[in-house]
């Protein structure tokens, strides 16, 4: 089946350190979330799955992290895409996505529309300038995106609940972090309320916001040093006892199946 016959459907083109972006479309329009690889690449992955990129309406940017933002400038040109980032992100991006055919400043904490989707960008806990994470509703439903984050405040989880679809951050196993590779300066880092998420942390988080009607669980940038599929897996289930929720693991190397949601109003 192709998203036209779907009310809602959503694609990880890719979750880790080395390049996120998500696709998610309804009715007419698409939006990208994050462009964190090339334009080719992205264009590949979105041919792979058959989803069109002239579809998007626009580029939305949760910060200027360089796996979130390798390709903004060239597909923003290529398909003559606006860009949404709040302006303490575009302050620090500054020119390096080169010229924008549109750039539109968001404020975390006050939702917006954008073509048929109502946007609410929420503050998160993380080393960049302003980062946001988001909740999408088109038609009755609600797609909850939070990575890139190192502490899920009430806040976040006051934006999260009652949502039908969770982009959720499980970035490491905190023994493999301690025990693993990386220098003690980058492991508290990680560790600290502005690094990423644990396993552990991304369970309780969903433990507090499940619900019989949740559909989709999607964990994100898993660390491919702190952390395996297996394990994050494994974690979240756990916590989420006795919810059944499918919960799965989004990859650096390959998109996510297209996940489809039909409208509450249907």
């Amino acid at each position: 089946m192709t998203d036209q016959e779907h009310d809602i459907c959503f694609c990880a083109l890719a979750s880790g350190s080395r390049g996120n972006a998500i696709y998610l479309a309804a009715g007419a329009h698409a939006l990208l979330i994050d462009a964190g690889l090339s334009g080719r690449e992205i264009e590949k992955r979105l041919g792979q799955q058959g989803l069109d990129p002239r579809r998007l309406a626009a580029i939305l940017v949760t910060h200027e992290h360089t796996d979130h933002i390798r390709g903004v400038g060239v597909l923003a040109r290529r398909y003559k895409l606006p860009v949404y980032m709040s302006a303490d992100t575009h302050r620090v991006i500054g020119d390096s996505l080169g010229r924008l055919p549109a750039c539109h400043h968001f404020q975390a904490g006050k939702a917006f529309r954008l073509a048929d989707f109502h946007i609410h960008p929420f503050a998160l806990s993380h080393d960049a300038a302003d980062p946001v994470g988001f909740t999408i509703a088109y038609n009755g439903r609600r797609i909850g995106l939070a990575t890139d984050l190192g502490l899920a405040t009430g806040l976040v989880e006051e934006h999260l609940k009652g949502c039908d679809l969770l982009l959720i951050e499980a970035n490491h196993d905190r023994e493999m972090l301690i025990e693993g590779p990386y220098p003690w300066h980058l492991k508290q880092r990680i560790r600290s309320r502005n690094g990423h998420l644990s396993n552990t942390a991304a369970g309780e988080l969903l433990a507090r916001i499940a619900h019989p009607k949740l559909r989709q669980i999607v964990l994100g940038h898993l660390s491919e040093t702190n952390n395996s599929p297996r394990i994050a897996h494994q974690t979240v289930r756990q916590a989420l006892n006795p919810y059944a929720i499918p919960v799965h693991i989004a990859c650096q190397d390959r998109s996510s199946p297209v996940f489809h949601l039909q409208s509450r109003q249907n």
